[in-house]
């Protein structure tokens, strides 16, 4: 099985790809249009700024690559928010890359409730989805991030909660992604990546 993971300049790269190795998998890390259209799986990871990782994307020119992509791909996190058309993150709104209809906002914030949204969270199972075949609400996932996908967006097949609902992972056709961050998640996450490679 050849996975390519996308190098969009993430700090979690290293994480993603230890994973990966833990599963059997020897991944390649790499921005080369021909190695991604030729995997058979994609993993697209993300930490940081919307604007900055489509800056990397747009530069190595993967942009169109990434919408055209027809085997399982996965987002990571920021990878998520990616997927879809745009973010609030950024002065004037993020463009991305636009593959689920939709936009990412920024989670409210309170006295009670800080961002980033950082820790372990539980997720609530909407929907049926091969990335999980033992959906189990009692499992945590590990978080880091500010801006999300509202939980009502048709996409989502579990959601999570800080201060709204918010989508914890999403199923557009051939792509699915998680908001948290699976390489991070102990064994639930580990199941969580096992069940994309299998998919």
């Amino acid at each position: 099985m050849s996975v390519a993971v996308i190098d969009s300049g993430g700090a979690n790269l290293g994480s993603v790809l230890q994973a990966l190795k833990r599963l059997g998998v020897e991944p390649s890390l790499t921005q080369s249009a021909d190695v991604i259209r030729s995997a058979d799986h994609v993993i697209l990871p993300g930490v940081g700024t919307a604007h900055a990782a489509m800056d990397a994307l747009t530069r190595a020119g993967l942009v169109d690559v990434i919408r055209e992509l027809t085997q399982p791909v996965l987002g990571i996190c920021l990878g998520l928010q990616l997927l879809f058309d745009r973010s609030e993150e950024g002065q004037g709104h993020t463009a991305c890359l636009g593959v689920i209809p939709g936009d990412v906002v920024k989670l409210p914030e309170s006295s009670t409730l800080r961002l980033p949204h950082m820790g372990w969270n539980q997720l609530q199972w909407i929907q049926q989805d091969p990335i999980a075949p033992s959906q189990n609400d009692n499992d945590w996932f590990y978080f880091v991030h500010s801006y999300a996908v509202a939980g009502e967006h048709p996409s989502a097949v579990a959601i999570s909660q800080h201060g709204m609902s918010f989508a914890a992972v999403v199923r557009h056709n051939n792509f699915v992604a998680c908001q948290f961050h699976p390489e991070k998640s102990a064994a639930a996450g580990e199941g969580l990546l096992a069940g994309f490679l299998s998919s």
